[in-house]
């Protein structure tokens, strides 16, 4: 059920781009999963949660390549044995590395995108899932509730993203005229394959059929719908539009805010949850303008903002009686509802942490290997132009864009056949798009531009 959000941010990352990127986002997606899979066998599993080391930080190389891992009692619970514990935990991984690489929408090259993953996993996710959910972690041992994720998903995610996205630099503004996602449909499509995966990445969480996983399933569902409706509303405040890309945004803002709440938190707070989830996602995608930074998928706002959200909700709400559901953990101790005061420091300490951790090491990781000759994240602006499906796959998600570039304007074929060495400069419905391309044609061929030839209209002489 978790393995089928990685199709799923595929095809919500893939909707919500332009069309001539539509592929890239699929391929980085899919491919960062396979980089995953080695990275968690190679050492990423030991990295994370190993037992044997102490260091409250990062695990050790006990489990390298699988190594000691069978059947003995995993650390998630003592009902699920190890490697199978351990294949479900590389599923969380796959999906946090899924929404990062989206960062690299529209401008970033693919393979050190690639690369950025394999490190990104090592050293980003294995420390924040060690101190979540290693027993030796120091995020464990201080008491802190998190239930499926807050910390190594979501704020890992969403800091990571922002922080990839400051390092790759803005896409090119004149590109972004009338910039709209380019299919609503695979939008829809990707939000409940995320849906339907979320309940085994939550309701799986409770590690076994018992009625904490039931619990967190109702938790899931309740605060997702809630948020999508706020977020509809207050999208339709301002375009006296009900939208579908609102409804999915809100959607998926609700169930990451559930990620770390839906096993801690009764129902009741998780309606809540999702009207104040909406509210804060909804506004939180505002912020990428306020720090420059072109989050292009929102990846911040909803799974940064939703994931902070949920881990503060448990610091409130967080209730004995759910924990103790799954028969194992009944002696674990709530939040507010339970007078553990202390708590809401102890959530909020591990808040800050995350969220500095995964942007400045992500950031780093990212500068780090843009600096390596071969390795520079960005395509080059004659690539954004063109799209990146084109510039790095030579394949589209759709026959007709070699075509028809621009859809409605495309370049028709004339009556008399052009001789060779002839210029043909494409027309494309965007302005800005159509000068640019002209200047690059008429400069690649003035060189061989006979003297007498008439010449080419410019941006400059139209204008």
């Amino acid at each position: 059920m978790v393995l089928i959000m990685i199709p799923g941010i595929a095809f919500l990352y893939s909707g919500l781009a332009r069309r001539k990127s539509a592929l890239s986002l699929i391929w980085v997606v899919m491919m960062s999963f396979s980089v995953v899979i080695f990275q968690w066998y190679f050492w990423g599993y030991s990295l994370a949660l190993s037992p044997t080391a102490t260091n409250g930080f990062i695990g050790d190389l006990h489990h390298f390549g699988l190594r000691n891992t069978l059947g003995a009692p995993s650390p998630g619970s003592p009902l699920v044995p190890e490697l199978l514990y351990a294949f479900y935990q590389m599923q969380f991984c796959g999906v946090t590395a899924a929404l990062v690489i989206g960062a690299t929408a529209e401008r970033g090259r693919v393979i050190p995108g690639m690369v950025f993953t394999f490190c990104w996993a090592t050293l980003v996710y294995c420390p924040l899932a060690c101190w979540a959910w290693n027993a030796n972690g120091w995020g464990f041992k201080y008491g802190v509730l998190d239930y499926a994720g807050g910390g190594p998903v979501e704020i890992g995610s969403g800091a990571s993203a922002l922080a990839y996205s400051w390092v790759l630099g803005r896409r090119n503004e004149k590109m972004m005229l009338n910039f709209r996602p380019h299919n609503i449909s695979l939008i829809t499509l990707g939000t409940v394959f995320l849906w339907f995966g979320w309940l085994g990445f939550n309701g799986g969480s409770a590690f076994g059929a018992n009625l904490r996983a039931a619990m967190a399933c109702w938790n899931s569902c309740l605060t997702a719908m809630f948020a999508a409706m706020t977020w509809c509303l207050l999208d339709y405040r301002l375009a006296k539009k009900w939208s579908l890309v609102g409804w999915c945004s809100g959607t998926i803002s609700g169930l990451v805010a559930a990620t770390p709440a839906s096993g801690f938190i009764p129902p009741w707070a998780s309606i809540i949850l999702g009207i104040v989830t909406g509210v804060c996602c909804n506004f939180g995608t505002k912020m990428k303008f306020m720090l420059g930074i072109d989050d292009a998928l929102d990846v911040w706002a909803e799974h940064g903002i939703g994931g902070i959200v949920g881990l503060l909700f448990n610091a409130f709400f967080a209730a004995d009686y759910i924990i103790g559901l799954d028969g194992v953990n009944g002696g674990v101790t709530g939040g507010w509802l339970n007078h553990n005061w202390k708590l809401l420091y102890i959530q909020v300490a591990y808040i800050v942490a995350s969220t500095a951790y995964a942007f400045v090491m992500s950031a780093l990781i990212a500068k780090g290997i843009d600096m390596i000759p071969g390795l520079h994240l960005r395509a080059s602006e004659e690539a954004e132009l063109l799209g990146m499906d084109d510039d790095q796959h030579g394949e589209f998600a759709y026959d007709y864009v070699e075509v028809r570039r621009d859809y409605l304007a495309w370049t028709p074929a004339e009556r008399e056949q052009k001789q060779d060495g002839a210029v043909v400069v494409p027309q494309h419905g965007i302005e800005e798009h159509q000068n640019m391309m002209t200047n690059t044609i008429v400069a690649r061929s003035a060189p061989s531009t006979p003297p007498d030839a008439p010449k080419e209209k410019t941006a400059e002489s139209t204008d």
